[in-house]
């Protein structure tokens, strides 16, 4: 049944994407704020159709912990799940995401739309220069920065491999930090098409006053991410253990 139900959301999902991105070029000389509730919208339908399809649920803790305003929201990434399902839960998001997303015909049109911030993860030292530049500008607009600090999808028991760019948007931003944890990565493996039913919970944390050192903010954030991740993925698991991925070499 978990297979059934799986690959009719895969379809319904991505067929969703199409039609809806299709449709919506027509969206694109709008205003921004109209623009990112359009989006918002989206991808409440994309959640509404994991629910009922796949049986999978989210469930929010926490936040009372996001303050109003321009902020950085730094994070756990384990799967697709939460680079459109966080997009619900801010008034105006900003994501951090590869620059190839850019490239592809349409779905890169909106993200340049949206004003998501694009990183060349090729470019070494220039890119993280880019990026702050880019989080400076979306912050004077008083927009939530939302970024993932280990770059790349990482699998539930995988050990952590943070990258620089969190502390340095920190350093650059003056503004409180929110981490994240989740479990995502139990119901919506990465590299996988299956989708198994439960509740993935995303819980945020108490924030990180701006100004500290850089090395005490990136200790502070790490040993928070990485509690409330191991905390949620060990409650998933005794409420529901889906199948132990094979193991995988190399990164998403």
């Amino acid at each position: 049944m978990t297979i059934l139900r799986s690959l009719l959301f895969n379809v319904l999902f991505y067929l969703t994407l199409v039609v809806l991105f299709l449709a919506g070029i027509v969206l694109l000389p709008v205003a921004h704020a109209t623009a990112v509730k359009a989006m918002q919208g989206l991808c409440r339908l994309l959640l509404w159709e994991l629910r009922v399809v796949a049986g999978t649920a989210m469930a929010v803790r926490g936040l009372e912990h996001v303050p109003k305003g321009p902020l950085l929201v730094a994070g756990k990434h384990q799967s697709l799940w939460e680079t459109f399902a966080l997009l619900t839960l801010f008034d105006d998001p900003a994501m951090v995401l590869k620059k190839e997303l850019t490239l592809i015909p349409v779905f890169g049109w909106y993200i340049r739309k949206l004003r998501m911030i694009a990183v060349e993860r090729s470019a070494g030292s220039a890119a993280l220069r880019g990026l702050v530049a880019r989080a400076r500008e979306e912050r004077a607009a008083g927009r939530q920065i939302i970024i993932m600090p280990e770059g790349t999808r990482r699998a539930p028991d995988d050990p952590p491999d943070y990258k620089p760019g969190a502390a340095a948007l920190y350093a650059a931003l003056d503004v409180p930090c929110v981490p994240f944890g989740l479990n995502a990565g139990l119901f919506w493996p990465r590299r996988r098409f299956l989708r198994h039913p439960g509740v993935i919970v995303v819980e945020f944390l108490p924030a990180i006053p701006p100004g500290l050192p850089r090395r005490d903010f990136q200790a502070r954030l790490e040993q928070a991410i990485e509690t409330s991740t191991r905390n949620l993925v060990a409650e998933g698991r005794s409420t529901w253990q889906p199948p132990e991925p094979k193991k995988q070499n190399g990164n998403n």
